[in-house]
């Protein structure tokens, strides 16, 4: 019998970022919706037709977004809070002020509060329900789309987050724990039990539930909310065959109860949750009449599969399971769409990586070595040539870098002196204003700026003219930042691509694609660099500008860093050595950066980790000896050599922080900035409990937004802060970076947020 192929998700932002550019130029009136649409229904049928080509047997429909597919859970269960449907808008209108706000004559809302999605880069919008919200089956888009692809002869497997998984997520208004009242759970349940209704109806052979949330720790009641869910959903799925799809973790608490409510096939992740994943089927087996989706092609790195270890993961399946079908380990939607075109990689560089088209072929390799016997393995030429990419060392160590790593000692963690002495020096010699204001770092990189750096990567004009261009760029913002009256400055990163790739192009060890765009949230896309070889610095990076811009003013000016844990993970990362080994070895590179700047006169220095909670295990007993217990010590080592007076920032953005608060004040940073304004403040009681030493900056208004806060707005959201955090430690400053806004509205955002801490100063000093 044939093995069956299942993809969980694939790419919806096109191969050339597509549908980033018709949404974009939409937003901008540049085209219409209806060319949206179009360019939406082309993308659909051209990403099912190859993976029907590939061979791929359950081709995952409804996986497709304008923005993030739980924002269209949300609308599909009519959780849609009333102050968006008083606006009047369109149905993907709407979708766009739940996704970004809106500010115009219909009104004026924030947008919902964005988060990250488990481990990754990616943003998920946060469902919002409350006493007066009615979940039921309020939309049409996945019974639309299974139609669209049945009209081009695909029969495909819808895919929906799970209730369980959207339940646990949502939360009540202003950011409140969700109150999951017996009518609350029936009403989604259900929903969901429509939808599988409908999906019989219409002839759909398998449905797709994915219930990543199983892979956290379990609170109480939590498998009881799960097994109440699906005892009345799985009632009424008459003939179609439902899928419990997890990833990012193992479901070893949650298995046997998966097993007794029914499920038609389970989705185990067998790369990030292999080992208990395998324990709990060792355990408990699996009926006949399930199949178990065995998840082992990576849909989070950009490695080339390892054939034999995916063939002995499957083999081990198959001792207690009848029926194992491939899959990958989770969606395709966070790794590049092809390898195609990447024509400035080497062959014998690129034939190690594997995007979602090329996931796709190893897929459908995997399942056909699956069926053959021992003796057509051993001949099969794809199983030799796949082997012979993992034969030998890929690349050389470099010995320089593994002597300093070898040399490093505990001092060297250790910051001296302790923080308070040290922010008392910092505010002696720095001299800011109670309350001081400033910005993440970037500012609004114009098409003018896009285009004059491409221009110089082309060869199309000289160092000189780049210089100059940059240069004015820089005293042009200086200006603006002083006319306004932001106390520390930044230099705008204009000549910076992106916060990540920047650094990476100026490390050794570094490579770096052509066309490599992944979805970070809605249209926001990212191209994260590869780490390839060990890693050094190759020579000073942000000195030249960073000094630069000191010279053109008398204010204090940033100097902007990112951190060795979020350059990792916001690369694509080896997987021949361990993360701890990566991060520390950049975090040698970037301590030679900081050291750099400071000799170079810049007193206040910024290392972003934005990226820090993101890969923080989803089990809270792997927290700290899997991650915490070398990610906060390589930041350590970054900064433990400057001098009392240098005063170092970090960043943060868009995650949970309150459960690792204390870990983050343990990074020993003198101000931390981090992501608040869509959390409405949540995190705020987590630094009072925590007695939080690190002076902090919660974002007062949200830059995903095009909307303009208004000067009392700030001035209520300071007020806030000033609830629970002593004035002496709070900074004024945005969320996130500007880079993404655009100067119509950057610029008076930043106006009312120096007018609100200065009313906020005058109300302090009466």
């Amino acid at each position: 019998m044939s093995v069956t192929t299942s993809v969980i998700g694939f790419p919806r932002i096109g191969q050339n970022r597509e549908l980033k550019k018709a949404i974009e130029g939409y937003w901008k009136g540049a085209n219409s919706l209806e060319d949206v649409r179009a360019t939406a229904k082309e993308l659909r049928a051209k990403h099912w037709k190859l993976q029907q080509a590939a061979g791929i047997d359950l081709i995952p429909s409804n996986d497709f977004s304008y923005y993030d597919q739980m924002l269209d859970t949300a609308i599909l269960l009519g959780a849609v809070p009333q102050r968006y449907k008083d606006l009047g808008l369109n149905e993907e209108d709407t979708l766009f002020a739940i996704a970004r706000g809106y500010q115009g004559e219909k009104g004026d809302v924030t947008a919902q509060p964005m988060k990250k999605w488990f481990t990754t880069n990616y943003h998920y919008l946060v469902p919002e329900i409350t006493e007066d919200t009615k979940l039921a089956l309020s939309g049409t888009k996945p019974f639309d789309e299974y139609a669209e692809a049945k009209e081009l002869g695909i029969d495909t497997k819808p895919v929906l987050i799970g209730p369980y998984t959207f339940l646990k997520f949502a939360r009540g208004l202003d950011g409140e724990e969700l109150n999951l009242t017996d009518e609350l759970v029936a009403d989604a349940a259900k929903a969901y039990a429509d939808v599988l209704a409908k999906f019989n109806e219409l002839g759909a052979k398998w449905v797709q539930l994915d219930e990543p949330y199983l892979v956290f720790d379990k609170e109480e009641g939590d498998l009881e909310l799960f097994t109440t869910l699906y005892k009345t959903i799985l009632a009424a799925k008459g003939d179609v065959k439902v899928l419990l799809q997890t990833y990012f973790g193992h479901i070893a608490d949650s298995y046997a109860t998966a097993l007794d409510l029914g499920f038609d096939g389970i989705g185990l992740d067998l790369l990030e949750g292999k080992d208990e994943n395998l324990a709990a089927v060792e355990q408990y087996g699996a009926p006949e009449n399930v199949t178990l989706f065995a998840g082992v092609v990576n849909g989070r790195n950009i490695w080339r599969n390892n054939y034999a270890v995916s063939l002995g993961l499957i083999d081990a399946l198959k001792t207690k399971a009848a029926n194992v079908a491939v899959s990958t380990s989770d969606s395709l939607l966070h790794v590049p769409f092809s390898t195609e075109g990447e024509d400035k990689l080497a062959p014998e560089v690129l034939k190690h990586f594997a995007f979602a088209v090329e996931k796709l072929g190893e897929v459908r390799e995997i399942a056909d070595l699956v069926e053959a016997d021992d003796a057509a393995r051993a001949e099969s030429e794809a199983l030799k040539a796949n082997q012979a990419l993992f034969d030998g060392t890929r690349v050389a160590a470099d010995p320089a870098v593994a002597a300093r790593v070898a040399a490093l000692s505990d001092d060297e963690y250790v910051r001296q002196p302790a923080r308070a002495e040290r922010q008392a020096i910092q505010k002696d010699e720095l001299g800011l204003p109670l309350l001081p204001t400033t910005t993440i770092g970037s500012f609004p990189q114009t098409r003018e700026v896009r285009s004059t750096r491409a221009k110089f990567r082309k060869g199309e004009i000289s160092q000189a003219e780049y210089d100059e261009f940059i240069g004015k760029q820089i005293e042009d913002v200086l200006r603006h930042q002083e006319e306004i009256g932001l106390d520390v400055l930044v230099h705008g990163e204009f000549e910076r691509n992106d916060m990540v790739e920047y650094f990476g192009q100026n490390l050794n060890g570094f490579l770096f694609t052509k066309n490599a765009w992944v979805q970070s949230y809605g249209t926001r896309c990212v191209k994260p660099p590869v780490v390839w070889g060990d890693v050094s610095r190759a020579n000073p990076i942000t000195v030249k500008w960073s000094s630069y811009a000191q010279s053109k003013t008398d204010h204090v000016v940033k100097g902007m860093l990112t951190g060795p844990v979020t350059i990792l993970n916001w690369s694509w990362p080896r997987e021949d050595i361990t993360h701890e080994a990566q991060t520390t070895q950049l975090a040698l590179a970037i301590r030679d950066e900081v050291l750099d700047l400071e000799a170079a006169g810049i007193k206040v220095i910024q290392i972003d980790e934005a990226a820090l909670r993101e890969k923080l295990p989803v089990r809270r007993s792997d927290w700290h000896v899997k991650y915490l217990d070398w990610a906060v010590p390589a930041f350590r080592l970054v900064h433990s050599g400057v001098k009392p007076g240098t005063q170092i920032h970090t960043h943060m953005c868009y995650s949970e922080f309150n459960d690792i608060i204390r870990d983050i004040d343990a990074m020993d940073a003198d101000v931390i900035s981090f992501e608040a304004s869509r959390g409405d403040l949540v995190v705020l009681d987590a630094i009072h409990d925590a007695n939080f030493e690190t002076e902090a900056g919660p974002g007062v208004y949200d830059i995903h937004s095009p909307r303009i806060p208004s000067e009392e707005e700030i001035v209520d959201r300071i007020h806030e802060i000033l609830k629970k955090m002593d004035v002496n430690k709070v900074w004024i400053n945005p969320d996130c970076g500007l880079k993404t806004r655009g100067n119509a509205e950057t610029w008076p955002s930043l106006e009312h947020l120096v007018a609100a801490a200065k009313q906020v100063r005058a109300e302090l000093a009466k």
